[in-house]
């Protein structure tokens, strides 16, 4: 099968200096460390999908092979983790939450938010905002090898401008909501946003 088309529309401008790319509070890593409430799953393509989802409905469902056909993008973003590391330029593949929506046939998304569930039982809550127009997509590469499972392979969702936790491992669904509400962490006391230049680490901030 011929590898489906690499988009690569997340390039622009030159990045600014570093200085000007840390977010307050963050340090330097050159490390990419590994932060999980649980046991890494072990994955098994064979029997892995992952769905778009509204009101307990199944909108659109895609294999591993499926999923692997979608157009691809490629993004070189910082990521922020919320226990005060950040890294630089990293790279990743994957399909982008617009090339979903668009092989779903939505031209718009149908509701505000989305929650994300994970193998494990993890979820997270995002805005749709901050998920479309080429902010995130369903990363399955990383430094251009397939994404480790303790990265979150075989999939995770990447949304690098809100800090890390938000970037959901293992994830196997995408539910549209009306209003927001909070997934895992948010629930025990993390901030229900997380945006890393305005140090929304936790409920309060």
């Amino acid at each position: 099968m011929q590898d489906p088309p690499i988009a690569r529309g997340f390039r622009g401008k030159r990045p600014p200096a570093q200085s000007e790319r840390v977010p307050p509070g963050q340090h330097l890593t050159g490390d990419f460390p590994v932060l999980s409430a649980g046991p890494t799953p072990v994955p098994d393509l064979k029997s892995w999908s992952f769905a778009l989802e509204d009101a307990g409905a199944t909108i659109a469902r895609w294999s591993w092979a499926e999923f692997g056909a979608l157009p691809q993008t490629e993004l070189t973003a910082d990521i922020h983790c919320v226990t005060t590391w950040s890294k630089l330029d990293t790279h990743w593949r994957g399909v982008s939450i617009d090339t979903l929506l668009q092989a779903a046939g939505l031209s718009d998304p149908p509701k505000a938010f989305a929650m994300l569930h994970c193998d494990g039982g993890y979820t997270t809550n995002v805005p749709l905002k901050d998920l479309t127009g080429g902010k995130a997509m369903i990363a399955t590469h990383y430094e251009g090898k397939p994404l480790e499972p303790v990265h979150g392979g075989p999939a995770r969702l990447l949304a690098p401008h809100l800090y890390f936790w938000k970037s959901a491992k293992w994830v196997r669904s995408l539910s549209f909501m009306e209003r927001d509400a909070p997934g895992f962490w948010e629930s025990l006391g993390y901030h229900i946003y997380g945006d890393p230049w305005r140090e929304q680490r936790y409920d309060g901030d």
